[in-house]
């Protein structure tokens, strides 16, 4: 693993964008960064995994304006953990985010982040809650919320639920470095790393308050593998070479015949406990649809008043 460039820069934050096939959302991802979180001595490195539609045209347009923007683009279709790693060889700062190519980040929010990080002497800093979006980030579907403070690595393991699932969050290369990159496996690549961080020693915390938009509703590979059922399967290929900080009897049943194919997806109500004891505490889902709950409370509403008027008039009947 290359680490060249490790030490250039102490300040800065390096954005990395991987990206695929992602023309329609990917200008409006990195315009939240630089209209908003960019500062001087930052830097934003894009990685184009052999996009097959007209992403490069949308990258060239953006470089033509914002000229700080740097572009790379792989060969043939490697991946997403492959693509990060690679974004990830050539930063040139100490500290990285990594935006997905259709998320949005809220205005001045990575800063934040980064002072939290440091002052919580941190290696990684998440926001505490996904806005979940399709298309318009006024219309929040739900939220997923994580516990403030610090996340451990049995909180980590206590629900697919935890900021690595999302893999949209402030890290020191030096904690990528230890943790030995992204697992190149096709999906589950972000919650492996932040699993690999967590089991490598590094800190992970959570600033209260805070959030980022969350795109969702296409067909994503976690969306193709959780349905093909493998994610428990590449879970457990992740979780492999950490085996030894779980429970015996958590061992068992997540390589079991019954479970080795469902365990991760169950996590929510099975909790992996560690071999010390410690069973930790999970993000969890909030918030109805914002639209449903209002179609929701005006028809309550409406009915309401409807009951009103039917019961005076009920009344009115009966006096007669």
């Amino acid at each position: 693993m290359n680490t060249k460039g490790k030490d250039k820069k102490t300040d800065g934050i390096s954005f990395i964008v991987p990206a695929y096939n992602c023309e329609d959302t990917i200008e409006e991802s990195i315009l939240s960064i630089v209209r908003g979180n960019y500062r001087k001595g930052d830097e934003i490195i894009v990685v184009d995994d052999f996009s097959t539609d007209s992403t490069q045209s949308v990258l060239r347009k953006l470089k033509k304006i914002y000229p700080h923007i740097t572009i790379y683009q792989n060969t043939w279709n490697r991946g997403s953990a492959v693509t990060r790693n690679i974004a990830i060889e050539h930063v040139n700062n100490n500290y990285i985010f990594c935006l997905d190519s259709d998320n949005i980040l809220v205005r001045d929010s990575v800063r934040d982040l980064f002072k939290f990080m440091h002052n919580m002497g941190a290696d990684s800093a998440a926001f505490q809650y996904l806005y979940f979006f399709k298309k318009d980030t006024g219309l929040i579907t739900h939220k997923w919320k994580f516990k403030e403070g610090e996340i451990s690595l049995a909180d980590y393991l206590a629900s697919y639920i935890v900021p690595g699932a999302s893999g949209n969050y402030l890290f020191s290369k030096v904690s990528w470095i230890k943790a030995g990159g992204y697992p190149q496996c096709r999906t589950l690549d972000t919650w492996g790393f932040g699993l690999r961080q967590h089991a490598t020693g590094s800190k992970m915390v959570v600033l209260p308050g805070t959030y980022y938009y969350h795109r969702y509703g296409y067909d994503s590979n976690w969306i193709r593998e959780r349905r093909r059922g493998k994610s428990s399967l590449i879970a457990l290929q992740v979780i492999l070479p950490f085996i030894g900080i779980l429970d015996q009897k958590d061992v068992d049943r997540i390589m079991s015949r019954k479970y080795r194919n469902v365990w991760f997806d169950n996590l929510n109500k099975e909790p992996l406990k560690l071999a010390c004891g410690l069973r930790g505490e999970g993000g969890k889902v909030i918030d109805e649809t914002v639209d449903k709950t209002y179609a929701l409370s005006l028809k309550t509403r409406i009915t309401n008043i409807g009951m009103h008027i039917w019961s005076r008039n009920e009344r009115k009947t009966c006096i007669s």
